[in-house]
């Protein structure tokens, strides 16, 4: 069997870390990134997954996904170390919860340049380096397959979410387009929007809904979460972290492309 490698951007916790963790269970050797300030969190789950799963299963890279050069240099340490990619997952994002007549126009920067800028460089660059391998290899259990964080905010937008909001509806809008341009080099472009989940971007968006709302600390989301969801609980990463590194990454999956999979619990139906 042809070795698979997968890169997961922001993965040394959350969402990504339970991408990064389902990967290794399927076989991939998986490259774990997040920012310096993250690399305790990169080390420590690099170190669990080698042990787990063999020497050479996981490598950890710092890399700040905002910089062209930074995600270069992420995807050809992977390359170099772990061999042709396979897979890209371009999971990074960042939250932050305000009126927009509060929002400065750098606080809109920022948020574009983490949630839409990083999954632009991330695609962009792993379809280059996809391109220049050639044809997936005989005896692949899959195809090439570059996917994206959006969320359910690229469906129903939240108030006091409005720029988040905006930067995940385009990056639900590229994976369409991207998808379109990639087909003929048989490379597969989807996202994934989860919902509510107990993560730390969440964490933060309950303290600060809690304060503008006037709740304490885990109440907005228990309430949005029971008010909201059909399955009537917070969502928790390994709910998100399974399809997208069990399904989406995998040969079931093949067909698809084009596509923004809600997993959400049932807050939203499309």
């Amino acid at each position: 069997m042809v070795k698979r490698t997968a890169i997961v951007t922001g993965s040394s916790r959350g969402i990504g870390e339970a991408i990064v963790r389902r990967l290794a269970v399927e076989g991939y050797a998986v490259c774990v990134n997040d920012v310096s300030a993250n690399k305790a969190g990169i080390d420590k789950l690099v170190s669990e997954l080698n042990q787990a799963h063999g020497s050479g299963s996981a490598i950890g890279v710092v890399a700040d996904v905002t910089s062209s050069s930074e995600v270069q240099a992420l995807i050809k340490e992977s390359v170099d170390k772990l061999g042709p990619l396979t897979v890209m997952v371009a999971n990074a994002g960042i939250a932050q919860v305000a009126p927009a007549l509060d929002i400065s126009d750098e606080d809109v920067q920022r948020m574009f340049n983490v949630n839409f800028m990083g999954v632009w460089l991330c695609y962009t660059h792993a379809a280059r380096q996809m391109i220049a391998q050639g044809p997936v290899p005989e005896g692949s259990t899959s195809g090439y397959k570059i996917l994206g964080a959006a969320s359910i905010v690229a469906f129903k937008p939240f108030p006091l979410l409005a720029h988040y909001s905006a930067s995940k509806w385009a990056v639900r809008g590229f994976t369409q387009v991207f998808a379109m341009e990639m087909a003929k080099h048989k490379i597969t472009v989807n996202a994934y929007a989860p919902g509510i989940v107990g993560t730390a971007m969440w964490d933060l968006i309950d303290e600060k809904l809690g304060a503008i709302e006037g709740r304490g600390k885990g109440e907005s989301v228990k309430k949005y979460s029971s008010d909201l969801t059909a399955l009537g609980r917070v969502s928790v990463p390994e709910d998100v972290g399974n399809p997208v590194g069990g399904f989406l990454c995998s040969k079931d999956s093949d067909f698809m492309t084009g596509q923004t999979i809600v997993i959400d619990g049932g807050i939203i139906f499309t």
